[in-house]
């Protein structure tokens, strides 16, 4: 029998595979990888304001995403740089703002491995039921703006014809995607939250013939390696979190060998694709 914190791994885990799946589609889609690293990177800073005010953990990382995403869009209407490079300066810096912050509360024991590579096996019930309370909203988010979603990352310009709104969903898919590293931090990390994002979403739109498909394609692969990284994990006594993110590795490689290879183009691969 597996004990009661493994099933809570397990439990959490899958949660945020399901989750991270339809969103992480949109990040490949619209080749916003980068954006997922600064989010991640902003995490440590939301953890460092955490403790020195005292403020809930995940309340604090969800509003400093807030906030950065809110900022990257201002910045990339006044045009002053490119989109990666306002990434890379925004990655970079609230990382190392958090860094340096955490160096500086000297009175504060913290384990900062366990906040870049995740500790899953340490999840209470409180935070599985959390997991799954958050990511049955933002999949209800999802479903609700999936239209506009997909419309405004073919072709923006279509979407404001059609009256759909892309700036709006645009902005509600940040804060989906703050959310959602704010949940799956614990689980995966801050340094691994990109990847279980991105690589389920890029094996599944090998063998998907619809956006829909390769979302459910998306959140099933991602659960599937959080099962079997937390077991080879439990086998080889490997680090947790990594563990999910090289069994998400492994899946996608798969996918590539020949018997892997798609028979079509598939309308995911051919018109979603900013």
């Amino acid at each position: 029998m597996l004990d009661d914190f493994f099933m809570r791994a397990l439990l959490a885990g899958i949660g945020v595979a399901l989750t991270a799946g339809p969103l992480g589609c949109f990040v490949v889609w619209r080749r916003m990888a980068y954006f997922g690293d600064t989010m991640a990177h902003s995490a440590l800073l939301g953890v460092a304001l955490s403790l020195l005010f005292e403020l809930n953990l995940l309340v604090s990382v969800f509003a400093v995403a807030v906030v950065i995403s809110l900022l990257l869009l201002f910045l990339q209407r006044r045009q002053a740089l490119s989109a990666d490079a306002l990434l890379g300066i925004l990655s970079h810096s609230t990382l190392a703002i958090g860094l340096v912050l955490v160096a500086f509360m000297s009175w504060v024991r913290i384990d900062l491995m366990a906040f870049l590579f995740g500790d899953i096996l340490a999840v209470t019930p409180g935070d599985v039921a959390l997991i799954w309370a958050g990511g049955l909203a933002v999949l209800a988010a999802v479903i609700w703006l999936w239209r506009p979603l997909v419309a405004s990352t073919v072709s923006e310009d279509v979407a404001e014809a059609e009256g759909l709104r892309p700036e709006r969903a645009r902005l509600v898919f940040m804060l989906l995607m703050a959310l959602v590293i704010a949940i799956a931090m614990k689980i995966v990390g801050i340094m691994l939250i990109t990847a279980l994002l991105i690589i389920p979403a890029a094996t599944a739109r090998r063998f998907s013939a619809s956006p829909e498909g390769m979302a459910v394609l998306a959140s099933l692969i991602g659960a599937l390696a959080v099962v079997a990284g937390l077991f080879g994990s439990l086998h080889y006594d490997t680090p947790s979190g990594p563990s999910i993110v090289v069994a998400a590795l492994v899946l996608f490689i798969l996918s590539l060998l020949p018997a892997g290879k798609p028979r079509h183009e598939t309308a995911v691969n051919k018109g979603v694709r900013p």
